[in-house]
């Protein structure tokens, strides 16, 4: 059941060198798109490295809700028996997809276009978050949606009983609405178009891809035009999945921050859709090696060799990168904290309506903890006090968000005083084994 239970206080100490190697669970956003792929295939499809945490786990119920059998075998491996393109059954019940945003608006996405209905609500993180801006393409499908005040959760879709296919122009950057689309697409007749200004993480094409649908994606004038072309059989695959570059990151900068460290993170994804916060981090003077690059899943990976950096320097982040590393702007502004000079983000409204307010809460936070920082709804500035300047010493709100949780945590590992969060449960929901690492490579965490 979705909802949230007794918080859970964690507190990171200055550490000693972290050490050893980090290996960093599966990503998150191909492990939702592999069980989903796999329901709508004809046959078995075998999955290797998936993530087991709850979000995640949330979207293999909602499969199961609606008619896939889907099994899990071992430690990251499971199978899912798919209904086919069009074969999704009507749940019995409501579809809990807990803290995912991601895991919501896929699955409303692939329902949307077939002739059943089915309610969706999520944990109070979610119920915040608005769902219009999928909603309103899925309608142009011929679907109907019913939420609360503002297009939030809880909210009834009412699938389309005879969906036309459409030609859908991207108003914000967004891999979930492009993904949603693309998904409806698949039991539209015709073709659907997909048109995206900025390029967005490609996971939903190269799988489609990859499971058989006929896709073409072309460059031109007005950005990347994606046409789909809908009700394809699509084949089961045998899916795996590459270490998470957004979970990565985490022991990453903790290591760049931390006197005297150096570990090995391996099989990262070196997607360029997602690889922004690795070229930002190295033009801010980071140690990072990027060695044996390799295919994987039909995704680039690569080792990553990463040493303290007591040099790092700040810089302005291009602006067009921020759709390829829009998650890790949270651990990037810890890392600017501990850069000398100042360090801009510009292009980042997209986080005011991630799982919290993400730039306010890295604001606030920051702040508590000595550093200057200044914001307005489109950009976040951090003054940095270089190597080890970082005062800490705060107790800093998660807002039932996972990255902030474990951001300030990595701040804390680094700073002259304990950090503190209020609550790292959320953690749970993308990385479940991240306190384990992480003192496995030598972080002082503390619970309560």
């Amino acid at each position: 059941m979705s909802g949230h239970g007794e918080a859970q206080p964690m507190t990171a100490r200055k550490s000693g060198p972290l050490k050893g190697v980090a290996e960093v669970p599966g990503d998150k956003s191909i492990s939702h798109r592999a069980l989903i792929f796999g329901a709508m295939a004809v046959g078995e499809t075998r999955v290797t490295g998936l993530l087991e945490g709850q979000d995640v786990l949330d979207t293999a119920k909602a499969m199961r809700a609606f008619g896939a059998d889907v099994t899990r075998h071992a430690p990251g491996v499971w199978t899912v028996n798919g209904v086919g393109v069009g074969g999704f059954r009507e749940p019995a019940d409501v579809i809990d997809c807990g803290n995912s945003g991601t895991g919501v608006r896929l699955i409303m996405g692939t329902m949307a276009t077939s002739p059943i209905t089915a309610t969706f609500t999520g944990d109070a993180s979610l119920r915040k978050r608005p769902m219009g801006r999928v909603t309103d393409p899925l309608s142009l499908f011929g679907a109907r949606a019913y939420g609360r005040q503002g297009g939030r959760l809880p909210m009834t879709v009412v699938g389309a009983v005879d969906p036309v296919p459409v030609r859908y122009a991207l108003p914000v950057a967004s891999a979930q609405v492009k993904s949603a689309v693309l998904l409806a697409g698949l039991n539209a007749p015709g073709q659907t178009v997909v048109i995206e200004k900025e390029p967005t993480r490609d996971h939903s094409e190269r799988m489609l891809l990859g499971f058989g649908a006929e896709l073409v994606v072309e460059k031109t004038a007005e950005g990347n035009v994606i046409t789909l072309t809908g009700r394809p059989e699509l084949r089961p695959q045998t899916v795996a999945v590459p270490r998470d570059p957004s979970s990565a990151a985490f022991p990453t900068c903790a290591a760049l921050i931390v006197e005297g460290s150096d570990i090995l993170v391996p099989g990262v994804s070196q997607n360029l859709t997602r690889n922004g916060l690795y070229l930002t981090l190295v033009e801010m003077g980071a140690q990072i090696e990027f060695q044996n690059p390799r295919e994987e899943g039909g995704e680039p990976v690569a080792d990553l060799r990463v040493k303290f950096s007591p040099n790092l320097k700040g810089i302005e982040v291009p602006e067009e990168r921020a759709p390829s590393m829009i998650d890790e702007y949270p651990i990037l502004s810890v890392v600017a904290a501990f850069a000398e000079g100042t360090t801009v983000m510009r292009g980042v409204k997209e986080l005011r309506v991630k799982e919290s307010d993400r730039i306010d809460a890295m604001a606030r936070g920051l702040e508590a903890c000595g550093v200057r920082v200044e914001e307005d709804e489109d950009t976040l500035i951090v003054h940095g006090l270089g190597a080890g300047g970082v005062p800490g010493g705060a107790t800093c709100a998660t807002h039932l968000d996972h990255r902030i949780a474990m951001s300030f945590l990595v701040c804390g590992m680094a700073a002259k005083t304990a950090v503190a969060v209020d609550d790292a449960s959320p953690i749970l929901t993308s990385f479940p084994i991240f306190e384990g690492l992480m003192t496995g490579l030598g972080a002082l965490l503390d619970r309560g």
